[in-house]
Order: C-alpha cells, then structure tokens, then sequence
C-alpha cells in the first residue's frame, strides 16, 4: 500500500493546518459558464460578491474546546458553493432534490429574509431521521445511539448529576443543556458535519461546496474534533513524539480502522465507547500476538496494549464549561492504573488511563454550582492513545529486560519508574482524591517494588 501520509512535507503540511486561524476573505470569485439569476437558492449561494453584499454579521463567539479555538471562516465564505466541490454536488442525487427539499424555505426569491423565511433549516441533518431517513434509513435508524452523538459524554454528566445515564440527559436544567449544546456539542453532531459541513471547532461552514463526502477527510474533519487526543498523538505533534507506526509504516488514516458501521452505530444503546461492539481491536490485524513473545505469554491477559506500546499523550484537567477553561493546562502525561472499566474491558488489570476534564463544578457558568453525584466516576479514564510505536521506552530493554524499564524499583532510596503509574499522591484535590482512589495503585503493586 503507497504511504500518502509518510512525507516529511506532508506531515508539516498538517501540524500547520491544526493550529491555523485564518479568513477566506480574499477567495478568487469562481466564474461558472451558467449566468445564474440571485433570485433564487443556488444562483445567490455561488455568486460570491452577492454573498459579501448580504451577508449578516456574526453575533456570537466562535465555536472553542479541547482542541482550542476554531479558525475563522466569514459567513458569506461559510455557505458559498463555488468551486470543484460544487462541480461535484451538480452531479448528485441530492442536488436534484433541490434546495428546500432539504432546507425548506423559499426558493426563487431575491429577497434573503424571504428565503430564509418559515420553517427553514440551516442544518439539515440536526432533523437527520426526517431529512435523511427516507434514503438512509438503516443508518439513521442506528444513529441515535452512536458514540458520535455524545452518548458516552452525556452519560458522565448525567450519573455525575445524580441520574441514571445518557437516557435521563433531558432532564437536566435547561440552561445545563443550553450549556452543553453551545460547547460540548460543537464536536459531537450530526450526518452533515461529516459529510457536507466542517464540525462548529473547524470553523463550520460547507467543507466543500455543498459536496457530500462519503468517507470524510481525516485532517479537515476527523482530526478538527480530535485534534487534543487521536490527532494530536496520532500525527506527533507534540515535542518528543513521533507519528504512530500505523500512519508512518502503512499510510493508515481513520477510516481504515474505524468504519462506518462502528461511527454510524448499531442501534444498540451503549454506556460509552468502550461498550461499543464494533470497535477495532489490535488483534483483528495482529493476529497470534498472545505468544508472539516472552513479554506477550507474560503480560497479554493483564494490560493493554498501549501500557507498553504507547509513547506519552494528552492529558488536561478541571474545566469551567464556557468559563476559564482547562485549570490544569494541557500536558504530555503517561499514567498505568487500575481498569476502571472492568465490566467493559475484562481482560486488563491495569490500563492506560487519561486525566479528564471533570470537575465538581464544570457547570458553574450554566447556574449548576456543584454535581451532585460527582464521585460516581473517576477523574481518570481509560485510554487507548492512538501513538503506537513497537519500539517505546518501555519495548526497547538494551539487552536488559522489561521489569528495568517498567517495574518500580528501590535505588539508594530512589523509586525508579514510580513516575509511570497513578498513586494518590498524583491527585492535587479533596475532590479528585475521592473520585479517583479506587483506581490508583496504592496496596495493588507487589510488595517487592515498593519496599
């Protein structure tokens, strides 16, 4: 398979992309062999100068959240339909349909408010069983209980609010819920952020001139929303990383691991991710891995993976929602603790885990001032970082073996390799310590290692 993604000029191209804010401002008005009335839906959506004419100004703050601020696009760049990906979208069933098929409204006007007028829709796919289920039905049918909706997220801040799960999220305060769709749904969506639209943290707006994409791109989409944990790790972008070996060894991008029947979900209603049933797993490419070697026979059945294949990852912590943001600023972290998903993930004792941004009083910029149940979770959850090396400080033992590079052991009163795992003395708050204890490896370690 030809690595498209191996070039060192490539791998630049996309640490920039990540981090730029920028205007379209200065776009070449596209010139199209059809002269083309403003007087209706189409015609006013490609011509770019009419577009800068009657535009309406933004109101509110761009779109922020893990991965930082979104970039910048001016509204009237944001639904323009020039260029090839309109040339595209001219060939499809869905331009046939026609504009307000799916945007309701009022075509063949000039007048924008008359367009936009009754019951039209701007996002389509937020109505995604009405204005997609006809067509694909089998996949919006299964939508509402993908992990791409939110269900893992919602599910920790409604047990955190002393209710059940993701089942119960409306019935939390409304401005909670207001709260949650300004911020955290920015990411978490609905078909057209994938696969018409940029998510809200990539600036929002048509991706490419109304074009539908059946497999989205991975750095303009997959990685806007996961740029602070898969993308940021899996392209190496912080100092001291490398690229994954999937990417660099094979020119991997998301969708040869992660398919739609798993991002498009089953239908089945999941705790979180990890209860998902069609997630990849090392073993459906790497098959006899259990006895490939001595550290394999010894260990396959007690960690994961990544405890010993992962380089360092992001980690963030304490967040006000919408307010001051992450308290514990964004660092490189790698922590082994206890499985906190042992219901889920039944083969591991001990697992890679994450610090999160929960915090008791995440929602103080919503009127919510404390949860009410916030210890139901840990503040540390399980990890699978996708930075995967077969060589890592812990896999290269120069002739020495694993337990040098990873068991805590006493040198002239120093504990060596303590810094690899999650003790309670890694906990900075009261709240954190009551939370998270049940996962750390205080009393869990043989006895040997500590003494």
């Amino acid at each position: 398979m030809k690595n498209k993604f191996a070039k060192p000029g490539f791998l630049i191209l996309i640490a920039v992309l990540i981090g730029i804010n920028y205007s379209c401002s200065n776009k070449t008005i596209e010139v199209f062999e059809e002269k083309m009335t403003v007087a209706s839906c189409e015609g006013c959506h490609i011509n770019y100068a009419h577009l800068q004419e009657i535009y309406t100004p933004d109101t509110a703050a761009p779109a922020g959240g893990c991965g930082g601020e979104a970039p910048h696009y001016e509204p009237y760049d944001r639904v323009y339909m020039g260029g090839a990906g309109y040339a595209d979208f001219k060939k499809t069933v869905h331009y046939n349909m026609g504009c307000i098929a799916c945007h309701n409204g009022t075509d063949n006007t000039s007048d924008k408010d008359v367009a936009h007028s009754g019951d039209f829709i701007s996002h389509p796919s937020l109505y995604y069983e009405e204005k997609c289920g006809d067509c694909h039905d089998e996949i919006t049918n299964n939508y509402v209980t993908s992990i791409h909706n939110g269900t893992g997220q919602k599910r920790a801040v409604t047990m955190r609010s002393g209710l059940s799960g993701a089942e119960e999220f409306d019935l939390l305060p409304e401005h909670q819920i207001e709260g949650y769709n300004a911020n955290c749904a920015t990411c978490h969506g609905t078909c057209g952020n994938c696969h018409v639209s940029r998510p809200a943290i990539a600036g929002g707006g048509l991706s490419n001139g109304h074009a539908f994409t059946k497999t989205p791109d991975m750095v303009d989409i997959c990685i806007s929303c996961h740029t602070s944990r898969g993308g940021h790790a899996y392209l190496g972008v912080a100092i001291g990383t490398v690229p994954d070996a999937h990417l660099t060894n094979n020119g991997y991008d998301c969708m040869d691991c992660h398919t739609g029947a798993e991002l498009h979900g089953d239908g089945n209603p999941v705790d979180q991710r990890y209860a998902y049933s069609e997630l990849p797993t090392c073993d459906k490419c790497h098959t006899d891995i259990a006895t490939e070697n001595d550290y394999h026979s010894m260990h396959y059945d007690d960690f994961n993976c990544q405890v010993c294949h992962s380089q360092d990852y992001n980690n963030c912590g304490s967040c006000h929602v919408h307010g001051d943001g992450a308290r514990v600023p964004s660092y490189l972290g790698f922590k082994i603790g206890v499985n906190p998903i042992p219901d889920i993930k039944t083969d591991f004792n001990f697992v890679l885990l994450r610090r999160t941004l929960a915090a008791p009083d995440n929602w103080k910029e919503y009127g919510v001032e404390s949860y009410a149940n916030f210890d139901v979770l840990p503040t540390y959850n399980y990890t699978s970082p996708h930075n995967i090396l077969r060589w890592t400080t812990r896999t290269q033992v120069d002739g020495s073996d694993c337990t040098t590079s990873c068991h805590i052991r006493d040198e002239d009163g120093v504990l060596i390799n303590k810094e690899l795992y999650l003790f309670q003395e890694d906990l900075v708050e009261d709240w954190e310590l009551s939370a998270t204890t049940g996962i750390t490896v205080d009393g869990k370690l043989p006895g040997t290692w500590t003494k």
